[in-house]
């Protein structure tokens, strides 16, 4: 009997161990517990610690509370402004409410991804390129409206949506680049004209001063001097001021008035020799001979030999300087004085205005 008793006790004791370890669950602190009891859910959701559930009636489904770290796979898309970009993110999510977390939807995790990469492309249609690149902060938060709309209902909460990257295509890289050289070679430009302003005031300023005081002029030539001296050249450049060479200039060059009272020479006009045959002022022309033209000389005509005479004239020997005398000249016109004429070839020397004897 005592047997029986002892057997009965050891089966009970085992059948009790067996059960407990069936029905024995254990929760983690960042755990909760959803019951469902043959298939229907139970109100109570089992906190963190040792819970019992019966075996083959109920079901213990633990469901994370962390918040999870999801990337979005890179998603390229063409934003406002036409531009094709390449985006990916990253999302941080938690479940506030297990039961629906495990009711409501199927996959959480799968349904928070889907959801990310749909508004992120969303995101960039709606979005220009400036605001992808500079005005991150503005898309995050409305990419986390986006998600955590449809996300509330299924127990999730949206902690945190950021874009990580975009990634642009070659030619719109070097297009940016030369964009922010052109940029900032504008505004180098603009600091150095602002910079030239300000010394141009500051010289005038210095220049005001000096001009009240000429040594100081003097005094500032000086100081230069001994600084280019001490860095130990040979060769010593002093400035020379223009202004001194202006002054000299101006000194050399003659004043109108000078100009005005220096007298000119008198001009005379050269008058031409009286040569033979020609009438001096105040006496009467001579009248041509009958049968000559007006302009010849009757002394003209007079050189060449009678044609019944055979014996030639004789030459001119050489005391005498033959010397042509320019034709007479009209009444009342005046002719410029002619250079002497050279003897003609024969050696004959050309008669002189006189008309000579005859010979018989």
């Amino acid at each position: 009997m005592v047997q029986e008793l002892l057997i009965a006790a050891v089966a009970a004791v085992s059948a009790a161990a067996v059960y407990t370890a069936a029905a024995a669950r254990v929760v983690k602190q960042y755990e909760r517990g959803v019951v469902l009891r043959l298939g229907r859910l139970r109100a109570d959701v089992r906190g963190p610690g040792f819970t019992m559930v019966l075996p083959g009636v109920e079901r213990l489904r633990k469901v994370n509370m962390q918040i999870v770290t999801m990337p979005v796979p890179a998603q390229d898309g063409i934003t406002r402004d036409n531009v094709t970009v390449r985006v990916d993110a990253v999302i941080y999510f938690k479940v506030v409410d297990a039961a629906s977390a495990v009711v409501e939807v199927e996959d959480y995790r799968f349904a928070v991804s889907q959801m990310a990469q749909t508004s992120l492309r969303s995101i960039i249609g709606k979005s220009d390129l400036d605001d992808l690149l500079s005005n991150r902060e503005k898309l995050n938060q409305g990419l986390e409206l986006m998600i955590d709309s449809p996300a509330v209902g299924w127990g999730v909460q949206i902690d945190r949506v950021e874009i990580k990257d975009v990634s642009l295509p070659e030619t719109m890289k070097r297009s940016m680049a030369r964009q922010a050289e052109a940029d900032r070679e504008r505004r180098a430009r603009v600091i150095n004209a602002d910079a030239e302003l300000q010394a141009s005031k500051k010289l005038a300023e210095a220049a005001s001063e000096m001009s009240a005081q000429p040594a100081a002029l003097q005094l500032r030539l000086l100081q230069t001097v001994v600084a280019v001296a001490a860095e130990k050249n040979s060769t010593l450049v002093l400035p020379f001021p223009v202004e001194l060479l202006r002054f000299l200039e101006r000194a050399q060059q003659p004043t109108p008035q000078q100009a005005v009272q220096q007298p000119q020479p008198p001009q005379t006009v050269p008058q031409a020799p009286q040569q033979a045959g020609q009438p001096q002022a105040g006496q009467p022309a001579p009248q041509p001979v009958d049968g000559a033209a007006p302009d010849e000389h009757p002394g003209d005509r007079a050189t060449d030999p009678p044609s019944g005479s055979a014996e030639p004239a004789p030459p001119a020997g050489p005391s005498e300087s033959p010397s042509a005398a320019p034709p007479a000249s009209r009444p009342g016109r005046l002719r410029p004085a002619t250079p002497t004429a050279s003897a003609p070839a024969s050696g004959r020397p050309r008669p002189t205005g006189s008309k000579p004897l005859a010979r018989h």
